[in-house]
């Protein structure tokens, strides 16, 4: 009876103990567990407050605010300063936080040419860079300002006409920064919102990564690569694509492959095609409309998802603009030492055929890996990169 009394006692403690605020971090939030309290804290950094401190949101003066004419007769504490400006060939440090803790959500409503704006994160004092990517891209937004899609998703949202959203949890052990470099010619007018937690880290958190490719028209029999020299310990999370067609017809039955931890000639995960990967299937409800041209059914879920544009008049070098989104949150692909991801570009001939596409094709990849990293392949330059 003593050792019965004694097991009783011992689990109620350990529920009293779970239930006490701290011994949940606040990390991992789903609709499961927002009843918990935890001793994290929360923080936010935005031109209003650029250090994230307590207490110090909305000071800007007019002296100094980049609206202070329009809170003229207003004053202190109304919205004074809500953007900032980044002029041609500036670096700006939208967030430097020192310590341990955990981004959960960033929003922005970037302007001007977004393959012009690099977005780039570091963790604890890296060098190089753990994320590189024109922000529209790595938004899954590539075709510019005016071509937003609308994107309903776990991991990204875009709301209209410009809310950039991004959900992806990016932990921290000792630091984090975020810049953006402004490469176009011209100057940017930037809002924005970093919402992150101060909070212990779990020893195994890994980093989080996203990389940018792109290519002009694919040389023929060859293969795009939207990652490789992935080294270390981790798992892929996302893929965002963006192809630009060039010819009539269906575009999308290029296989989309992964290469893990030493697979050279065949990789371990091969897929059926293209718009199979992205979860969608038999073109994505391909069919010709009035105008002879091809027209699809867009769609936009919590993993997956596909939009195209067409304005023959200012894009007349594509046929249609096309993204596509798949995020591996339910399904990561783990890696222990390595990973190479690539996607044929593959239509269709006469005689029921494979064709090879010349299309201009650009892809975001995101994983989650243990630090180091192999440096990032150099970015092309703005010119090489705007989407004329």
């Amino acid at each position: 009876m003593k050792l019965l009394f004694s097991s009783i006692f011992t689990l109620l403690a350990i529920v009293v103990m779970a239930q006490k605020p701290g011994n949940f971090n606040g990390m991992e939030m789903n609709m499961g567990n927002l009843y918990r309290l935890s001793n994290a804290e929360t923080r936010s950094i935005s031109p209003e407050n650029f250090t994230g401190e307590k207490g110090k949101g909305g000071m800007a003066t007019l002296e100094n605010g980049s609206a202070a004419k329009a809170a003229a007769e207003l004053g202190q504490g109304w919205k004074v300063n809500p953007y900032i400006n980044i002029r041609p060939n500036e670096t700006f440090v939208l967030a430097e936080i020192v310590g341990e803790g955990v981004i959960q959500h960033i929003w922005m409503t970037p302007a001007g040419d977004y393959r012009g704006n690099i977005i780039r994160f570091y963790w604890d004092g890296e060098e190089n860079p753990s994320v590189e990517a024109p922000v529209g891209d790595f938004f899954a937004t590539a075709w510019g300002s005016g071509y937003e899609p609308q994107i309903a998703s776990n991991a990204i949202c875009i709301n209209p006409r410009s809310g950039f959203n991004v959900y992806f949890q990016m932990p921290f052990h000792k630091k984090c920064k975020i810049t953006m470099e402004n490469t176009d010619g011209k100057g940017i007018t930037l809002y924005y919102q970093v919402n992150y937690a101060i909070t212990d880290v779990p020893d195994d958190a890994a980093y989080f990564h996203a990389q940018f490719r792109t290519i002009k028209a694919l040389p023929d029999k060859t293969v795009f690569t939207i990652v490789d020299g992935i080294k270390g310990n981790g798992h892929y999370v996302g893929t965002y694509l963006a192809r630009g067609t060039a010819a009539l017809g269906w575009w999308g039955e290029g296989e989309v492959k992964f290469y893990i931890d030493g697979d050279k000639e065949f990789p371990t995960i091969c897929t059926t095609g293209e718009e199979d990967y992205f979860n969608g299937s038999y073109g994505y409800n391909d069919r010709k409309g009035d105008d002879g041209f091809e027209v699809f059914t867009p769609f936009s879920g919590p993993y997956t998802g596909f939009h195209y544009f067409r304005n023959l008049e200012k894009r007349s070098q594509y046929r249609s603009m096309i993204g596509q989104y798949r995020w591996h949150i339910m399904d990561p692909i783990r890696f222990k030492t390595e990973l190479r991801v690539t996607i044929q570009s593959l239509g269709w001939k006469d005689g029921g055929l494979y064709k090879h596409l010349e299309d201009d094709i650009s892809s975001v990849a995101y994983w989650y890996q243990n630090e180091p990293h192999n440096k990032f392949p150099e970015l092309p330059q703005f010119n090489k990169l705007q989407i004329k």
